[in-house]
Formats: C-alpha cells, structure tokens, sequence
C-alpha cells in the first residue's frame, strides 16, 4: 500500500464562529468545494465518498444529496475524532482495490453555532452506561482520569501539562486561520479555572465551528492536479476499549498498536518524521502520543514537551497550525491534522513553514483515548 494513493486537496471551510444561519452540512459543502478547487477537480470527479457528522447517522447520504454526489464507495464509520484518518487508510485501500479512483474525505461541525439556537433534537441515551452513576463530565473527566493517573504513575507536573497549550499557542501567534492568537503563558494556564482536576479551562480544546475536506486519488491523477502530491506511506488502527473505565492501562492508549502498524508499512521511524500533527483534545494527550508514537519513552512525555522542545524553533514540530488548544475544534479534530500535514509537506505555511519537510504524521484520536489512527505521509521524495 505504500504510496498507492495520494492527497491532491485539502481546505478548511469558515472557522471560528460562522452564526446561527449556518449549519454543519453548509460547512461540509464549503470545505469540500475549496479541497476540490485545491486539486483542480470538481464534485463530477469524485466517486467515493467519505464522511461523518456527529448526529446525522446516515451522513454519507446527507452529504451525497446536499453536494449532488452518487458515489460508486461510500464509508460513515464513526469511531469519533480519528474518523478521517481512518477515511484515509480506507480511501487508499478502495483506490487500490479499483472501488473508487476520486475519494472525498469531508467534515462539518457548528457546535459554538448550536449554542445560539435551540438544540437539534438528540439520540437517546446509549444504554447501558455503567458510569452514569458517578456523573461524569465527559469527555473531561476521562481524560481527567489520565492525567492524574499519569502525574500520579511518573511525576508530571501541572507545568508540563500547561507547557503543550502554551506550544499551541505559540504555534497558533503563526496561523492567521487560528480561533485563539493572544500571548500565553504557563502561569496563565495554571491559573485558569479547573474544570475536571488536574485539568483547567486552558488545558482543554477549543469549542469552534468548521469543516474539512481531503481529496484522496491515484498517484497518477495527483501528479497531474493543481498543487504537489503527498502520498501516504503508512496506516495503522487501533482500538482496546470504548468506556475510560475499560481502558487497560491510563497511560497507554492503542497508539502504540496504530503507530507500529503505520511505520511499519511506511518503512520509517520516529526519528525519519520531521512535523507531528496530533489530536490535541486536552493538553494531557499530546504527551501521551509523544510517549506512544515512538518519540520518547513511557513516562517521560512531560519533560519531552517542556523547555520549548514542540514549539517553533524546538527540536520537533508538533501541531504547527496551533491545534485543538487553539486553531480550531469543531467537535472532532482528525481531519485537521491531516490537512495541516499535508501543506507542511506542500511547503505551504508561511511563517510556521518546517523547513525540509518530507515525512509527516498525522493522528487522530476518538472516543476517551479509545479510538487511535495513525497516517504517515511524504513529499515525492519520499518514494
């Protein structure tokens, strides 16, 4: 599979807070009209279909009739946030397999909107949940869970939580698409109000509306399109539980699963990879997948992101568009972190630019650290 398929667009629609009379499928719609643009295709061209919207069951079918699309590939399965990696590594094993030749990969989400309107109707309880009785914030309290018990297990500091949102941060000063852009510090994050111990207000992502689309083709249809191509190299996916109460082990999500299998068909490591794109739900996370996906040992993830080390100008560039913690976070992340690869590796960012960018990681993480997804990308240079 390595380099069978390859990204020849990518777009975010509006960011931020778009008003009441715009919803999540408006958003989709955008995002996949300028991803389209982006590789010189238009919607005729597109044959497989890839999509998931947190409360629309059927979204392939919404989204399929909203942009006028009848694929012949379709695929909605949701595993939360790494959904779209995950649409990644199915995209190119369809195209390789011949079930499709043009996959669109797209996303919308208005949950700031929402806020502002009454609410659209919701599903009834998944039942039975075991951990109702304790009232849990989620998704909160299980990440919540992992941090204290990560703080607890291997002396993680306060500080080294709040070292990953002042590296957003920092990252996000560069991005002029980023929600949040004003000076921070560790002791701002320290400061903020605790919403679920350890974890503050500025240790959590942001509630933003927006949308993303990734166009995913052929090798030989991505050299002819607008920009340069990024190939995927490697996939891997993971999943142990679904319930934080079920998580084997707080410290040890099934990225170390993900990740091995994605390298291991990349035919790289850790130490070949030059930008990180992770999901950023909660500062706790980026040190967890510092940890798991190989780029340092167990345990040592919070003194790995301190002293400046994923900032700009640290020794590895992780979530160069500013994240989660301060880009965007419409509900669920993933197709971020693809998008924000593939222009690192396009050469595309401006002032956050990696210079020498070939290899590229991009992780998507769903549920409370349940589902795991690992894409590693390259330039041309890289085949």
């Amino acid at each position: 599979m390595r380099g069978a398929a390859a990204i020849a667009g990518v777009a975010e629609s509006d960011l931020g807070e778009v008003g009441t009379g715009r919803y999540a499928i408006d958003l989709a719609a955008q995002a996949a009209a300028r991803a389209l643009d982006d590789a010189g295709l238009t919607k005729n061209d597109v044959d497989g279909l890839f999509t998931a919207i947190a409360g629309r069951g059927m979204a392939p079918l919404d989204v399929g009739e909203y942009l006028g699309i009848r694929p012949r590939y379709s695929d909605g399965t949701m595993v939360g946030g790494s959904a779209f990696v995950s649409f990644l590594h199915h995209a190119a094993l369809a195209i390789q397999a011949g079930a499709c030749e043009v996959a669109l990969l797209v996303y919308g989400s208005t949950p700031r909107a929402d806020s502002g309107r009454a609410r659209l109707g919701m599903g009834p309880p998944e039942l039975p949940n075991y951990e109702a009785p304790y009232k849990p914030r989620q998704p909160i309290t299980g990440y919540a869970l992992a941090a204290a018990r990560h703080m607890h297990q291997y002396g993680t500091t306060r500080e080294q939580l709040a070292e990953v949102a002042v590296a957003a941060r920092r990252w996000a000063r560069l991005n002029p698409a980023a929600f949040e852009r004003g000076p921070l510090t560790v002791d701002d994050v320290l400061s903020s109000r605790v919403i679920s111990s350890p974890l503050s207000k500025l240790d959590c992502c942001l509630v933003t509306d927006g949308g993303g689309a990734v166009v995913v083709t052929t090798p030989e249809r991505a050299r002819a399109a607008r920009k340069p191509p990024v190939y995927l190299l490697g996939a891997g996916e993971a999943h142990w539980h679904r319930s934080i109460s079920q998580m084997p082990d707080l410290t040890v999500t099934a990225a170390t699963e993900s990740s091995a299998r994605a390298y291991a068909m990349a035919g790289v490591g850790p130490s070949d990879v030059d930008v990180v794109q992770v999901y950023d739900a909660f500062t706790i996370n980026t040190i967890l997948f510092m940890e798991d996906l190989g780029f340092c040992a167990k345990g040592e993830g919070g003194a790995f992101v301190g002293e400046g080390r994923i900032a700009p100008g640290g020794e590895l560039a992780v979530n160069t568009s500013g994240g989660g913690l301060s880009y965007c976070h419409p509900g669920m992340f993933g197709i971020f972190t693809i998008i924000e690869a593939v222009r690192q590796l396009r050469g595309e960012c401006g002032d956050r630019q990696r210079d020498g960018a070939e290899v590229a990681v991009a992780h998507g993480n769903g549920g409370q650290l349940s589902s795991q997804v690992t894409a590693v990308l390259g330039s041309e240079a890289t085949l």
